[in-house]
């Protein structure tokens, strides 16, 4: 039990939108926040060519990507009795991660059936946006690029009832998704809040460096 003066901890986690009308369709936070968070970002350099006329160009945002390995245990919920963990184990917070890289069951059923009758699907129906969401200055959309489970200990019934997960994201910015898209509009917040804390730094001197000029 934690103490009643412990600070309150956010979590860190992904939520599912409806990019037409911003609905929310799923929550999924993290059981217990990572202690690491890597994050890498490829510059977009507009003379990447050799081009020496647009050398101190950029071309767009870079392409960031997130990379970071969660927990999942039961033994909270075995402790309280949890019904649920009593029956799956965690396998419907593991579930609820997977399906997010799962075409719906109702989508597969419908291309299969558009195409037993002759139909060619033009293109398939567009998921949820995906948000990946660590504190208020980093809501971001992502697409999941590697999702990977490692299932450490099982019940009497073989369910899983601790597991590691190792999850790769990468951002999608406006050269992904447009400005006029939801996620075009999130991501342009998450630039914003990047120059506004940018410039919340004071910053140094020429003197730091132990010079007096550049030129």
């Amino acid at each position: 039990m934690s103490h009643p003066r412990s600070p309150y901890i956010l979590k860190g986690g992904i939520v599912l939108l409806n990019a037409e009308n911003a609905s929310i369709e799923r929550i999924v936070t993290l059981q217990y926040n990572p202690d690491t968070l890597t994050r890498n970002l490829q510059v977009q350099g507009a003379g990447e060519d050799g081009d020496r006329s647009e050398a101190l160009r950029l071309s767009g945002p870079p392409v960031e990507t997130y990379t970071l390995e969660a927990e999942i245990d039961a033994t909270d919920g075995m402790e309280s009795a949890d019904d649920v963990i009593a029956e799956v184990g965690i396998q419907h917070r593991l579930a609820a991660l997977e399906t997010i890289i799962y075409p719906s069951s109702s989508a597969l059923f419908n291309a299969n059936l558009m195409s037993q009758i002759g139909t060619i699907e033009i293109a398939s129906a567009e998921a949820p946006l995906t948000l990946f969401i660590w504190n208020k200055n980093r809501v971001v959309p992502v697409r999941i690029t590697e999702f990977s489970i490692t299932e450490e200990a099982f019940d009497t019934k073989l369910n899983p009832i601790r597991a590691k997960i190792s999850l790769g994201m990468r951002v999608l910015s406006v050269s992904d998704l447009g400005f006029n898209h939801q996620g075009g509009n999130i991501y342009m917040n998450y630039q914003q809040n990047k120059e506004r804390l940018a410039k919340m730094y004071s910053g140094g001197t020429l003197q730091d460096f132990g010079i007096n000029s550049i030129t």
